[in-house]
């Protein structure tokens, strides 16, 4: 059996860096993963002790409470209705979603898989992993007479911040739906739109109503601070989601039944939703000021966690830059070529980090 040759762990790249920002006296401040700082709140925590005691095996496709929970989130939070409760799957959390996508829906050898021109890593993994092919295009228009077996779209972006207007993701909608050609959304960053509103690729603007050829991925790590949980979901096409509940079922893909409960608490729980979307827009005002009074432009950057910036160089020459005051970014080219002059600095930070972050820079 051959090995499939994947790229190397972008991060671990960032070692020699990282260890110039960790000497700085007053510690590193650490804005190159985003990983949550924030507590759980304390009604998800309450929820997850709730059912320890449950010795049984969970189900594949969550308890029906965690389904229409999620149905009601979608449609209270951000407008999208008809999803069936059959047609909503829970997943450990996203990264492995996307990563195994190409694979679980039957595409391999001789499939296409287009992913953004900037992308989170993970797209390209989960092609290869499938033996698929990989183009990276922003617009239908480049793919010319090829047919994809799929599409990876992500509003809002991971790295850039970029929310895709309504008219364009209509449009991807519907030549996709002409070929017969699969749509995955990454939509783990909706709920974290600042000078824009985001829209589902579900939503009735973008669908028609419809959810033929349509994924959806949805994630509760960065807005409800559940990454060391696992916790999120798929929902769309309720084809496409049989299909992958039973190869789930058959390769135990399972999410652990107290995380499901309390995926049941953070889907109903807008008040911490609020709350954690106030933390980070303090922290997002004060880094962009900071960024931009030292020579940084920021583009795009209008919803989710990270500001997509740049002093048009060589982005490890701003990542070392950076570095020598104590913070650690990632460079663009994690993403792909195009980001060889950006920097994607996150708000995943304590208040009192962010806060040295900027002290730092005004130095």
């Amino acid at each position: 059996m051959s090995r499939v040759a994947l790229p190397d762990f972008p991060w671990d790249s960032l070692a020699e860096v990282k260890a110039t920002a960790q000497a700085h006296p007053g510690g590193v401040v650490d804005l190159s993963i985003g990983t949550p700082v924030d507590p759980v709140p304390a009604g998800i925590r309450d929820a997850l002790a709730s059912v320890s005691d449950i010795p049984g095996y969970p189900t594949t496709h969550g308890i029906p409470a965690l389904r229409a929970a999620a149905i009601d989130a979608l449609r209270r939070r951000h407008g999208v209705t008809g999803i069936e409760p059959d047609a909503v799957l829970p997943t450990i959390g996203s990264k492995e979603a996307v990563a195994w996508l190409p694979r679980l829906l039957g595409f391999g050898p001789g499939d296409l898989v287009v992913i953004p021109e900037l992308a989170y890593p993970t797209y390209e993994v989960g092609a290869l992993l499938a033996g698929a092919s990989i183009l990276r295009a922003d617009s239908t228009v480049a793919l010319g007479p090829q047919r994809p077996a799929m599409i990876w779209l992500n509003s809002p972006s991971n790295p850039t911040g970029k929310v895709l207007p309504v008219e364009h993701l209509r449009k991807v909608v519907e030549w996709a739906r002409e070929r017969d050609v699969v749509v995955v959304s990454d939509e783990c960053y909706l709920a974290l739109g600042w000078e824009t509103a985001p829209l589902s690729i579900l939503h009735p603007d973008v669908c028609g109503g419809r959810t033929d050829g349509l994924v959806a991925v949805h994630s509760l790590s960065k807005s409800a601070n559940l990454a060391s949980y696992r916790a999120g979901f798929l929902t769309g096409d309720p084809r496409l989601i049989k299909q992958l509940l039973e190869v789930r079922k058959h390769a135990g893909m399972i999410v652990p039944r107290p995380v499901q409960e309390a995926m049941v608490a953070a889907l109903t729980d807008d008040e911490a939703l609020e709350a954690q979307r106030e933390r980070y827009a303090r922290r997002r005002l004060a880094l962009r000021k900071a960024l931009q009074d030292n020579g940084f432009r920021i583009d795009h950057s209008e919803a989710g966690l990270y500001l997509w910036a740049t002093r048009d160089e060589d982005a490890q020459s701003t990542v070392k830059w950076l570095a020598e005051r104590g913070i650690l970014v990632a460079p663009g080219t994690f993403y792909g070529p195009t980001g060889g002059k950006h920097v994607r600095v996150a708000l995943t930070a304590t208040d009192e980090r962010v806060d040295a972050a900027v002290a730092r820079l005004a130095q």
